[in-house]
This record gives C-alpha cells, sequence and structure tokens, in this order.
C-alpha cells in the first residue's frame, strides 16, 4: 500500500470520490490531526502541505502571520490551523523523509518545533540534517533514527496522501477553510478576508 499511495496511484474508488467533488475536504478535521488551536473554532483551516515545497513554505508563513494578527484582533480560539502532509516525492526527493522525520519528533511531543525547522531549512532535509535538527530539540535520537529507518510513521503519511487525493488535491500547498477549498491567491490580504468571511 505505501507504494501505491506515494506514487499518487489509487484503486478506482479513490478515483471516483474524488472526481464526484473536488472543492470539498472528504475527511473532516479531527483529534487525530496534528492541529494549534481547538476543532471548536469558528474557523478550521487545514493545509496539505510537502517541507520540500517552497510554495508551502511561503503558504505556511503567511498563514502565521495570519494566525498571530487574528488572536490579537478575535482571540487565541478564533482559527485553528491544521497540517497535513503531502509529499510530492515524484519531484522533491526528500519530502517523505521529511515528512516522517516530523511524525517522529511528534512521538515525542515535538511536531510544530520540528514542523517549523523543516520549513526554515529546506534546502536541508537529508538524513544527517534531520539528526542534527533531532539533536537541537533535544529528542532521543537513537528512537528518532529508529522509527524513520523501520519506516514506522509511513501508513500516518500515507492517511493525509489519501484524504487529499480524496478531497481533488493533486499539489501542495492546498488550503481548505471550514471544508471548503481555498482557490484565491496567495497573498495575505486575501486569505485574510477569506478566513474571516468563512466565520460568519
Amino acid at each position: 500500500m505505501a507504494t501505491a499511495c506515494n506514487q499518487h496511484v489509487f484503486p478506482q474508488r479513490y478515483r471516483v470520490s474524488q472526481d464526484r467533488d473536488r472543492s470539498f475536504l472528504f475527511f473532516p478535521p479531527s483529534t487525530q490531526d496534528r492541529m494549534q488551536g481547538v476543532l471548536s473554532a469558528p474557523v478550521v483551516l487545514v493545509m496539505y502541505g510537502d517541507y520540500q515545497s517552497p510554495e508551502s513554505a511561503d503558504v505556511y508563513r503567511l498563514i502565521k502571520v495570519i494566525r498571530r494578527q487574528l488572536s490579537v484582533s478575535f482571540g487565541e480560539n478564533y482559527l485553528c490551523f491544521i497540517f497535513r502532509h503531502f509529499p510530492q516525492i515524484q519531484i522533491h526527493s526528500h519530502a517523505q523523509r521529511a515528512a516522517e522525520a516530523a511524525q517522529a519528533a511528534a512521538a515525542q511531543g515535538l511536531f510544530w518545533q520540528m514542523h517549523d525547522i523543516l520549513f526554515a531549512h529546506q534546502q536541508e532535509l537529508g538524513n544527517g540534517y534531520l539528526v542534527e535538527y533531532a539533536n537541537r530539540l533535544g529528542l532521543n535520537v537513537s528512537k528518532f533514527l529508529q522509527e524513520i529507518s523501520k519506516q514506522v510513521h509511513i501508513d500516518r503519511i500515507n492517511e493525509d496522501i489519501e484524504s487529499g487525493l480524496q478531497s481533488g488535491v493533486t499539489a501542495a500547498p492546498a488550503l481548505f477553510i471550514n471544508g471548503i477549498r481555498y482557490i484565491g491567491s496567495w497573498k495575505i490580504e486575501q486569505l485574510m478576508t477569506a478566513i474571516v468571511t468563512a466565520s460568519h
């Protein structure tokens, strides 16, 4: 299954559901997701991202700024941000391993810290760098390396990919605001407007 998922090739039932409705989030946000905020927030923003994609990093930086601004204006529980993995291995050779590193860090309670480092160092995602980042975060490096070498977290990553494909995602980044695909430009004003509008 892992190989099929990584190549984005799926049985017919997945393709049918993907074609049926490409503008809505097929799998709703849940407590299983990696999130900042609460699911009961007026706006839940789901991002499908690739750690080696410059566009994904740019959009994530935008979202961080927007979250800070909205937190000041409307309170810290106004926006819930969820990140789902969508490594595009056919064009980004380190994206999947980086996603595994994020999940291995999550197993030790430091997902978002690793997540931020990976986006900040997109040109340095080789294995040696990943170990360096794990060290920097104070992770149990032997456990971290063991989980990556055994691909302990690959199923979780593939679940994210599947959920994206069923929602019509073909490339990262992709955003869904309260379950509806965002198709505007990657500019702070437009994205902020779409988020605030979705809360009404």
